[in-house]
């Protein structure tokens, strides 16, 4: 049994709390961000309250007074599972083994926090999860432990990460910390020269170019699934956006309709026309809730022959 320090929140850190307690380890402290107002509980937090642990929330973690609450030097081992914050170096190497972060990709490639998505903006047929120890970089530090998965063709970034990620994640992580904590694990040091970094994935990387190639029209819209939402506007309504979702190439061989245009609305979705093809979008969101394509569209006005701007 080994004192550890958790940094987590959302269903990731949820398991990952779960495998820390069953496997007997002592939790110093779970550390999370403040509670959203009007937002689901957290379930990383709902974990720790059940089982009576102290829960540490706040909205920094710099600082004396900080670093005080939670006490890092009280545990054997820091564990990072899903962290939004920033969490300063000397937390982190305060505990006696420092500390183990989780990172969606394989590093060092795509480095931040949208590592997913961009993947899949990408084209990357090949994604992963890294093991490292955190240092004063952006996932930088070195590595403990990679596992690779396929990243299949019409995989959204909600469906790479719910169905292939979470799971090996949450296990490697698990696996990592009783590697530490049995001193049979060294971190090796990233390839500074194969190192990349993107952006959070917003709204500015989300707009659709329908002239692009199908394939890159495609991958845009997935690897924007669920959020931020790749969007455009229709030019009979600038004025609302509409987000797309569930995205299938339906045809790599020009249409003859200008990108941007729907070609047709049906039960599978709305077809729209790109630079060489067309996709298909199962669902939109035309200023209002998510819905399937072709509910949207009858609410929003939406028809055959509409075009989305350039």
């Amino acid at each position: 049994m080994a004192k550890i320090l958790l940094f987590g929140q959302a269903q990731f850190g949820a398991k990952v709390l779960d495998g820390l307690l069953g496997a007997g380890h002592q939790i110093t402290a779970v550390c999370l961000p403040p509670d959203r107002e009007g937002g689901a509980p957290d379930p990383t937090k709902e974990i720790a309250a059940a089982a009576g642990l102290r829960v540490v929330q706040r909205r920094s973690y710099k600082g004396d007074e900080a670093f005080a609450e939670v006490n890092p030097g009280a545990a054997d081992l820091a564990v990072l599972a899903y962290v939004t914050q920033i969490i300063p170096l000397a937390m982190l190497d305060a505990p006696r083994l420092a500390s183990v972060c989780f990172h969606p990709s394989v590093l060092p490639a795509y480095r931040g926090g949208s590592a997913i998505p961009w993947q899949l903006i990408k084209g990357e047929t090949r994604g992963g999860v890294t093991l490292f120890r955190p240092d004063d970089g952006i996932d930088s530090g070195p590595i403990y432990l990679q596992r690779q998965f396929d990243i299949g063709p019409d995989e959204s970034a909600g469906s790479f990460y719910y169905g292939t990620v979470f799971e090996p994640g949450v296990a490697a992580t698990l696996d990592v910390v009783e590697l530490l904590l049995a001193g049979e694990v060294a971190a090796v040091a990233q390839d500074e020269s194969q190192a990349t970094h993107d952006p959070l994935c917003r709204d500015e990387h989300a707009r659709v170019d329908w002239s692009q190639p199908v394939r890159v029209v495609h991958d845009l819209i997935r690897g924007c699934d669920p959020a931020p939402g790749a969007h455009g506007a229709i030019e009979k309504a600038e004025d609302v956006t509409v987000r797309v979702y569930g995205s299938r190439v339906v045809s790599s061989t020009a249409t003859g309709h200008a990108p941007g245009t729907i070609v047709a609305i049906g039960n599978q979705g709305m077809e729209i026309a790109t630079g060489d093809g067309t996709v298909r979008v199962a669902k939109l969101a035309a200023g209002a809730a998510k819905k399937p394509a072709a509910e949207a569209a009858a609410q929003a006005g939406l028809s055959v022959g509409d075009r989305f701007t350039a």
